[in-house]
């Protein structure tokens, strides 16, 4: 990655996957597309090694990382792809999901999956998860494009992310400030007094800070809401 600028980070949003990357590599076009998504059998590794295999401009990446891979033979013949790794297996969570664009469009499908060391059914649940896509051909009644897929690896993690992530101690030391200031203002109103992310953690964003996986969980629980909502005499 020296030739990249510094702060450089591939952080591709779902619409920039499935209409971008996805039908440029189905298609052929932009080679370029490998050098941060390359082509891997992911089944091959368990998932802590995936990282070493990532597209040469993503592999400084900490947090995630993006592989397409192909339909399995079994898979192609009406059975069911084979996801054990030499450590364990990935196991599906949830029910598949269509991913649509800003304009309400229907562009894909989304299969989460949580890994699991150990063998089922007493495998051993742990924290790497993964994004399956798949896109949606441009035909009058669109089908699935079943022959790619392109795959997020993540760790899961309830902290914030690294570009925005700062000590606790620092955190409350903030909010402590705002409370001071602000006593007698609306939690949103103090926290939107500025726009420096070092005082304000929810800068640029909603007051609570989204799950990276399903942008529906909070990674402030109940407890933590609760002592904000404290500071502020709410």
């Amino acid at each position: 990655m020296g030739d990249l600028p510094v702060g450089f980070r591939f952080y591709p949003t779902e619409e920039e996957l499935l209409l971008y990357y996805l039908p440029n590599k189905l298609n052929g076009m932009n080679p370029d597309i490998d050098r941060v998504i390359p082509l891997l059998n992911i089944y091959d590794y368990n998932p802590w090694e995936l990282p070493q295999h990532a597209g040469e401009m993503c592999r400084g990446d900490k947090e995630q990382w993006f592989f397409f891979t192909t339909m399995q033979e079994r898979e192609a013949r009406g059975g069911r792809p084979n996801r054990l790794t030499e450590k364990g297996y990935w196991k599906a969570t949830g029910s598949p999901s269509d991913v649509f664009t800003c304009q309400n469009l229907r562009i894909g499908r989304k299969k989460t999956m949580v890994f699991y060391e150990g063998r089922a059914p007493h495998g051993s649940k742990t924290t790497w998860k993964m994004n399956e896509y798949k896109v949606y051909d441009q035909s009058p009644n669109p089908q699935l494009k079943e022959e790619l897929s392109l795959c997020r690896i993540y760790n899961r993690s309830k902290c914030a992310r690294a570009f925005d992530r700062r000590p606790a101690a620092a955190e409350a030391d903030g909010a402590a400030t705002q409370c001071h200031n602000h006593r007698n203002r609306s939690a949103d109103v103090a926290f939107a007094a500025s726009d420096d992310p070092q005082i304000n953690p929810t800068a640029g964003s909603e007051l609570m800070n989204w799950d990276i996986e399903t942008q529906s969980e909070p990674l402030w629980d109940s407890e933590d809401l609760m002592m904000i909502l404290k500071w502020f005499d709410l």
